[in-house]
């Protein structure tokens, strides 16, 4: 087993003003040639947008983009013609393919809005684009993994042109998990959201980041109340 340890504080930061922004990996003018991704997983932006503020229509091709609001709203409007608010609570995915433009906003004047972005590489280029948006509120399982991501629109919730499976975890304080990854040669970046958690040994607390491959498991300990995203990628791209 290989892991590879990020702290929340060791992440790139851009302060804009109207948005703050913390950055897993190189984006923009954040640049660390130690950090451009892992595997098939490019970005995980940590983003806070203040009330009617947002980032205006801008292009995207070729990649498979996945928004998580983790409190307030995010308006969406692309060139596809989809328009629709994300809340907390959904998840939302937009495969670039070929091309498509997009804006997000902070629909409430009042109320900053906080989200993840999260870019894929995708294992088909040049797709039709798509837009998908679901609730998995209702889909939660305390004290169990809850897969929110998947290549099959079949499966429970999203699904994008890539090998990858995300997972939503909401542990009580004390609860041990074992993580049994899907496909061999696929690794994966666990996220703390909330909390205090132990992963393959490793101390994590809100917002630290680790990357785990070359094995077929790993367990989880929550040290505390503990939310945990687990995305499962291909190690190779």
């Amino acid at each position: 087993m290989k892991i590879l340890y990020h702290s929340a504080d060791s992440r790139g930061n851009a302060d804009h003003g109207w948005l703050k922004s913390r950055h897993t990996f190189s984006f923009a003018n954040y640049y660390d040639p130690a950090r451009i991704h892992f595997g098939a997983l490019r970005v995980i932006n940590d983003d806070y947008v203040e009330g009617g503020m947002g980032f205006a229509t801008h292009p995207h091709d070729n990649m498979e983009i996945i928004s998580i609001p983790l409190s307030g709203d995010l308006a969406h409007k692309d060139s596809m013609g989809n328009g629709s608010v994300i809340r907390q609570g959904d998840i939302q995915v937009m495969s670039a393919g070929t091309g498509v433009s997009h804006s997000e906003m902070n629909p409430n004047a009042d109320i900053p809005t906080q989200f993840l972005q999260i870019w894929v590489f995708p294992n088909k280029r040049n797709v039709t684009p798509r837009y998908q948006q679901i609730s998995i509120a209702d889909g939660a399982k305390p004290n169990d993994f809850q897969q929110i991501l998947s290549p099959n629109a079949d499966d429970d919730g999203v699904w994008i042109h890539q090998d990858a499976w995300f997972s939503l975890a909401k542990f009580d304080k004390g609860t041990e998990k074992t993580y049994h990854l899907h496909k061999v040669g696929n690794g994966v970046y666990a996220f703390v959201l909330k909390g205090d958690a132990t992963v393959t040994g490793q101390k994590l607390s809100t917002r630290d980041g680790l990357g785990v491959w070359d094995t077929e498991n790993f367990d989880i300990i929550a040290d505390s109340h503990t939310e945990i995203l687990l995305m499962e990628v291909p190690m190779t791209v």
